[in-house]
């Protein structure tokens, strides 16, 4: 059961374009729909494709990608623990795949500018989910299936049927940096608190 309070935005998946440029920068979520999962190795895979003129394997029309990869499934449930891996490792990867019309990211950590820049011109939203938070996250998912490179193991490509999946807007459509915000704040408080 996911703690919801009256700033908790509930979204669905797929995405659309009307909600990722709605959300705001600090926004706490719950996502309920399907989200895909891939880490660096799965997207590699996609730009090369891409390079040689060949269709992805899967449509990122309004997807939400989850950078990350579950533990071995524990008997009973849908999933193992399924915490976010860091982002910046997709970075090099990232504005080709929003070009091709993903919507959102889910991961841990900042951005390059270059995404941002892409998320902007694209109107996308990246999202933070917690990280050390991985078997809480699990119970989010309802179901989850490997729909490409399976030679890749715990990075296959997998979709997730999920319901109240917890994450917080880090970065908007704008390129509002919650990692800015918080950084600048740290620093401002810090400054009046020797001064």
């Amino acid at each position: 059961m996911a703690y919801i309070n009256a700033d908790t935005i509930r979204i669905t998946t797929p995405l659309t374009r009307d909600v990722a440029l709605s959300l705001k920068a600090g926004d706490n979520v719950l996502i309920t729909g399907k989200i895909l999962t891939a880490r660096d190795a799965a997207h590699k895979k996609f730009i090369e494709l891409l390079e040689k003129g060949e269709p992805l394997p899967i449509d990122l029309h309004g997807q939400i990608i989850y950078y990350a990869g579950p533990t071995p499934t524990p008997p009973g449930r849908a999933s193992g623990s399924f915490g976010p891996t860091t982002s910046y490792r997709m970075d090099k990867y990232t504005p080709q795949l929003l070009e091709r019309g993903l919507l959102g990211m889910i991961g841990k950590g900042t951005r390059s500018t270059d995404v941002i820049e892409a998320m902007k011109q694209h109107g996308a939203v990246y999202f933070a989910a917690t990280g050390g938070a991985a078997a809480l996250i699990a119970r989010s998912i309802v179901h989850s299936e490997i729909v490409c490179y399976d030679d890749l193991g715990a990075e296959a490509v997998r979709l997730l049927t999920v319901v109240d999946f917890p994450a917080i807007v880090a970065i908007d459509s704008r390129g509002v940096n919650l990692y800015e915000i918080g950084c600048n704040t740290y620093k401002i408080n810090r400054e009046k608190n020797e001064g």
